[in-house]
């Protein structure tokens, strides 16, 4: 973590003691199988318990609620919020208090859009809009992406879609310049959950599918994504705009929502709605 001044330190462990206390203290024994016997005067469960359910040494555990200046593992800590059935937000605030990066939440990768980020996209149209995860997974698209940038019901990942979809390809007519950024950025992600399985599929398939992706990342370059504006020309109505803007979702760790808005004085919006008009009357 960022280095911290002694103040913020003792604050930081003080908290840590008080946080501790209290998840100890709504706990008792009955509910997590120990059997007691005669008065107790300590409210929930004592520190030897805690140490008992966690697996670990009742002097460290008795160092670590006192606030200590001791060392802490990641492991360690997993089994201290198991042993007092912490909830994620107070695990990853017990990563916090005690100095440590809090582990990612896994998002289910088929997690199910509820109906108010469903509806959300759906607002948003004739604008494109993208519900996606950490992975560049598509979770969640609108009218206005599959009209605009040519996604299907085949498109599942926004980056293979880049290298293995051949309409969506052809939209960018500057495609090759923005392929290396477009993959420094993912490595960029990738680099925060190394060893991670999904990461990894997604990789190596495309590794496999296409030699372009292929050369791209084996350059290493690592760059932010930056692209704040979106540029394609669509087959039908020409040179389409947009100003995207990522949003983070806040209960829904690692999901992004990507919204795409015509630039003001380029035409887009008058040939997005020529577009969807033209979609709809070919559906009728």
């Amino acid at each position: 973590m960022v280095s911290e001044s002694s103040a913020a330190k003792e604050r930081r462990r003080a908290e840590l003691r008080d946080f501790l206390r209290t998840r100890r203290a709504r706990i008792t024994p009955g509910e997590v199988g120990l059997v007691t016997s005669g008065t107790r005067r300590t409210p929930g469960l004592r520190r030897e318990e805690v140490a008992l359910l966690a697996g670990v040494g009742v002097s460290w555990y008795t160092w670590l609620e006192q606030g200590r200046d001791i060392n802490v593992s990641a492991e360690v800590l997993d089994a201290v919020g198991g042993a007092l059935r912490l909830t994620e937000p107070e695990r990853a605030h017990l990563f916090l208090l005690a100095g440590l990066r809090p582990p990612r939440p896994h998002e289910p990768v088929t997690a199910t859009v509820g109906p108010e980020l469903r509806r959300l996209l759906d607002t948003w149209a004739p604008h494109p809009a993208i519900l996606r995860d950490r992975y560049w997974n598509l979770i969640g698209i609108n009218a206005g992406t599959r009209a605009v940038f040519g996604y299907d019901d085949a498109d599942h990942n926004c980056l293979v879609s880049f290298f293995t979809n051949a309409r969506y390809r052809d939209l960018h007519t500057e495609w090759s310049a923005i392929a290396p950024e477009v993959v420094a950025a993912y490595r960029a992600d990738a680099a925060h959950a190394p060893g991670d399985p999904v990461f990894e599929r997604v990789i190596g398939e495309l590794s496999r599918a296409s030699v372009e992706f292929a050369e791209l990342w084996a350059r290493h370059d690592v760059a932010a994504p930056t692209q704040a504006v979106k540029a394609v020309h669509h087959p039908d109505v020409g040179d389409l705009i947009f100003d995207k803007t990522t949003l983070a979702v806040i209960d829904h760790q690692d999901w992004y929502l990507e919204f795409y808005n015509p630039r003001p004085g380029t035409g887009t919006a008058e040939r997005l709605a020529t577009l969807m008009r033209t979609r709809t009357l070919t559906r009728a």
